[in-house]
């Protein structure tokens, strides 16, 4: 999920910030910093700066202030250089990935799409053929499959019996709204939709074909019973402007532009004489847009360097953490006061259950009153609801009033609290302990990771700043933002 926020980010970064990037050559671009013995230059550090400075951000930090902050992510970058990071499988696919999204389209030009809608117009109106379009309404009597004569009779009794009625003047759209047993077609007065040869069964389409606009069919047989057909309109094909728009919204929709840039890749390939593959193409790409666009060079750097601080923060910090059950249980000890007002009201630690009889409430609570908290779970499937009988049902946690209505009638004494009966289970009961504070960092384990991973952050940076040099150069960042 981060992964997926961060990339999003640097998309709108890309939209948001383009005009900051300036459109100079290196000799009006110069070096703005260097950290871990990598020059950078000053239209990269406003890059950053504009992006993460806007007017809609909370925490708007001033040129010296984000100097730090942009120190620190490099320094981070450089950690996940030297764990080699960037020469995994799963980083090399990942990056490639983000970046081809932004390389790939450049394949595509206006007049690629407007060719390919030109081809699926012309295929169209080929596959329609000189016929052109019809629009028919119909009436159906269906006849079942396996059907008697007695109901073959019955429904060419009624299709005649309809067929009188609209030679004697009957409105076919009522009638078909009222009789017709084609219920899709008849809550629009037996209209279909605009057909084309070969789309319809060949009795209705051969009949249909022979009407011109306003004409009606005698009773005719189809695989699917009797049918009377009246004609709407017949049309050819409008001119492909009249289509244009609709086409190529189509085309976008079906993912065509992927398809134009495997048909052009597959043609670069080919011209190459089989030197070259689709992926060093897209790498050339690449590193001559890069070259050439400072935004897109931007763009891509962001994506790489992104990626290597995602998965060193990782493995260094965010995983680490959530996972060093030590380390998380060492940390609450250690700064337990500060936890002690974290909580505006006490919670219950425990559990709310129903049973089928009497004799379980108290089977549960000496099941589980031994065992620590996160292993209550499986000492209580195991024990009661071990087979295919459910004995008990049990909703566990860390309730705050208004949590559980049966918690809140029980321990918190709530007057009009409503415990809704659990079908099958009329015997109601709690089991468990109320806390004014945290006891144990599985309490408040979310904020116990957040708190950790804050504290491993900051040594982990006090670290890097010791291992790897950086220097700034005063004098250009004094001319950040204020230069041509």
């Amino acid at each position: 999920m981060k992964k997926i926020f961060f990339a999003a980010t640097l998309l709108l970064a890309m939209v948001q910030f383009a005009a900051a990037v300036p459109q100079s050559g290196s000799g009006n671009d110069p070096v703005i910093m260097t950290v871990a013995g990598v020059d950078v230059p000053r239209s990269e550090f406003e890059y950053s700066y504009n992006k993460n400075n806007t007017d809609g951000v909370i925490d708007k930090k001033t040129v010296e202030e984000y100097v730090d902050l942009f120190i620190n992510y490099k320094l981070k970058v450089q950690a996940a250089l030297d764990a080699h990071i960037d020469t995994t499988q799963a980083f090399l696919t990942e990056f490639t990935q983000y970046r081809d999204q932004q390389i790939r389209p450049i394949f595509v030009t206006d007049d690629d799409m407007l060719a390919e809608a030109h081809t699926v117009y012309d295929n169209t109106v080929k596959s329609i053929g000189p016929d052109g379009l019809i629009r028919p309404a119909h009436i159906l009597m269906r006849i079942p499959q396996k059907a008697t004569q007695a109901q073959q009779d019955e429904a060419k009794r009624r299709i005649d019996s309809v067929y009188q009625a609209l030679q004697a003047g009957a409105d076919f759209e009522e009638l078909a709204k009222k009789v017709s047993q084609d219920p899709g077609s008849a809550r629009n007065g037996g209209v279909l939709g605009w057909c084309s040869r070969n789309q319809l069964v060949k009795e209705f389409e051969d009949a249909a074909f022979a009407l011109q606009a306003g004409e009606m069919s005698a009773p005719l047989q189809s695989p699917f019973g009797w049918h009377i057909i009246l004609m709407k309109e017949r049309k050819q094909m409008e001119p492909f402007e009249f289509h244009k728009e609709n086409i190529l919204k189509f085309l976008e929709q079906r993912n065509a532009r992927d398809n134009i840039t495997e048909r052009k890749l597959d043609a670069k390939v080919a011209a190459s004489n089989g030197t070259l593959t689709k992926e060093q193409i897209l790498d050339n790409l690449a590193d001559s847009l890069s070259a050439s666009d400072y935004e897109m060079r931007y763009l891509i750097k962001e994506y790489h360097d992104g990626l290597l601080l995602y998965e060193i923060s990782n493995r260094t910090v965010w995983e680490k953490a959530s996972k060093d059950e030590e380390a998380l249980a060492r940390y609450f000890k250690e700064n337990k006061k500060k936890y002690d007002n974290i909580w505006t009201e006490p919670r219950y630690k425990g559990m709310a259950y129903h049973v089928k009889n009497k004799a379980d409430v108290k089977a549960v609570a000496n099941c589980v009153k031994k065992l620590k908290f996160e292993d209550w779970n499986e000492a209580l499937r195991s024990t009661f609801n071990n087979d295919s009988i459910i004995r008990i049902r049990v909703e566990k946690g860390i309730f705050k009033k208004g949590d559980n209505k049966l918690i809140d009638q029980r321990v918190f004494k709530v007057k009009d609290a409503q415990v809704d009966s659990v079908k099958g289970y009329p015997i109601d009961a709690v089991y468990g302990k109320l806390l004014k504070k945290p006891q144990d960092y599985t309490d408040i384990r979310a904020q116990v990771i957040t708190d950790l991973q804050d504290e491993m952050e900051r040594l982990w940076v006090a670290d890097l700043r010791k291992k790897y040099s950086f220097t700034v150069r005063q004098d250009v960042l004094n001319t950040v933002n204020k230069h041509e």
